[in-house]
């Protein structure tokens, strides 16, 4: 078959051959065997947990997509998904398409306490004796690459050396197969390996294919908490997340999003006593307004004294309206915000140019948040379409109503998540994220008496989020 699985698999058939060169077959095994297979397979018990588990993958590029990581940290990244609650790593080790090594996998392997599994195209027995050498605890066995007796055989030398086999499989045909080989994992990819495409629905529309006894996975396409509700509705065990989470800026942020927890900014503060209470209740995100214009705005050097005050685990989220970029560079450098968010009619160019202007200014990757005003749905597809790390969704900066919920309820197809600002408080912030299940949601002018921020609206409307 002429496709992208088979080209990158004769490319991986010819790098075992280059593999064996330095190490032989035989020497490989050697080493595996020595190794104690006693492991108790923990791949399968972090995958067998009572809710939906996940599996967050550590790649730097696919086919599909080229470069997704320019910057790949490998080791914080798979630090920050152990932190945030991951249940295993998956790791890419294919070095052409994915730009992994199995030296990625050694050093993840070697750093992390959670189950690391190595993403390959399995196309020969000695991949797998090397997993085992390089500390994974797992490894992925595709029906489409191997025919059923060399899937057993690889399953069995896998579960000889203590390792789980996540066999992956594309359609019913290959589901069979899988059981047939033994497989106790089973792998439904909703992106179709011979062209790419991705369909969210076929790992649920393939559930009731997989015997209740064997660990199920969907694996490709997970981008909202809404996907997860889905899956979780739909019996599988557990969930394999590679893009949504490598193109986030804050990863352990994104995961609890698709986890279901929503974050909460509060906005407008200005007073040190604003970050007393902030500090007391406990959002996740406090905004500075530097926009001359509007009541709640603070000066540079005002900011910088409030964010020496606040807790680290706060980060606090700088709000401009048509700014120059040089000044928002000059108060990213001063250490005073973690976040950027724009509240005018800064476009696409306008992103991309304070993106370099960071950079060069060694100013340090800030995620940017891009606000836009809904008033219809072409005001929804342009926000989705924002090459912004995250956008927020609002009736106009500082107008304290919501916009017309119902042009989001009707947008079909949107997936990107969001913050959800407008009119938000304690009495209704439930409901919207019951209803939309956002990021984060903004809220500054409810909170506050006179005036001035109220700690008492500050602890219901933290309690109520929360509790969420």
């Amino acid at each position: 078959m002429s496709n992208i699985l088979e080209t990158i698999a004769e490319s991986t058939r010819k790098r075992v051959a280059d593999a064996k060169k330095r190490v032989s077959a035989e020497e490989m095994k050697r080493r595996a065997q020595a190794l104690d297979p006693d492991t108790g397979f923990p791949f399968e018990k972090a995958l067998a947990a009572d809710d939906i588990s996940f599996i967050c993958e550590c790649k730097k590029a696919s086919p599909s997509k080229g470069l997704i990581a320019a910057d790949f940290p490998y080791l914080q990244i798979a630090k920050d998904y152990e932190r945030a609650g991951a249940s295993a790593i998956s790791v890419l080790t294919e070095p052409e398409w994915f730009m992994g090594s199995t030296q990625i996998l050694q050093e993840i392997t070697s750093a992390v306490h959670i189950p690391v599994i190595r993403k390959d195209f399995t196309v020969d027995e000695y991949m797998i004796y090397e997993a085992k050498v390089l500390g994974a605890s797992a490894v992925l066995l595709i029906c489409a690459l191997l025919d059923e007796d060399t899937l057993r055989r690889c399953r069995e030398i896998a579960d000889s050396l203590g390792l789980s086999s996540l066999v992956e499989a594309h359609d019913d045909q290959e589901i069979q197969m899988a059981i047939r080989a033994g497989a106790r994992i089973i792998g439904v990819n909703n992106r179709n390996l011979k062209d790419f495409s991705v369909d969210v629905r076929n790992a649920r529309n393939h559930r009731a294919q997989v015997p209740g006894d064997i660990l199920f996975v969907s694996e490709s396409g997970i981008k909202t908490p809404q996907d997860i509700d889905i899956l979780r509705d739909a019996d599988v065990d557990a969930v394999l997340i590679g893009e949504t989470l490598m193109r986030a800026k804050d990863k352990p942020a994104m995961l609890d999003y698709l986890k279901g927890k929503t974050r909460l900014k509060i906005c407008g503060m200005r007073r040190p006593q604003d970050i007393e209470y902030a500090n007391q209740t406990r959002p996740d995100y406090i905004g500075f307004i530097f926009d001359p214009s509007r009541k709640r705005c603070v000066a540079p050097e005002d900011a910088a004294s409030l964010k020496g005050m606040l807790d680290p685990e706060i980060q606090a989220v700088g709000v401009f309206v048509n700014a120059e970029i040089d000044d928002i560079v000059n108060i990213a450098k001063a250490g005073s915000i973690d976040l950027i968010q724009l509240h005018g009619q800064e476009g696409p160019e306008y992103i991309e140019k304070l993106k370099d202007a960071l950079k060069n200014a060694g100013a340090g990757d800030l995620p940017i948040i891009k606000a836009f005003k809904i008033t219809s749905e072409a005001d929804l597809k342009a926000a989705e379409e924002s090459p912004a790390d995250l956008i927020l969704l609002d009736n106009g900066a500082g107008t304290g109503q919501p916009f017309d919920w119902t042009l989001l309820s009707g947008f079909k197809g949107f997936r990107r998540p969001f913050i959800l600002a407008g009119g938000l408080g304690p009495d209704n912030a439930a409901a919207a994220i019951r209803k939309f299940h956002p990021f984060a949601i903004d809220a500054s002018s409810s909170l506050e008496t006179d005036g001035v921020k109220d700690i008492e609206k500050m602890q219901a409307l933290c309690e109520a989020v929360k509790n969420c």
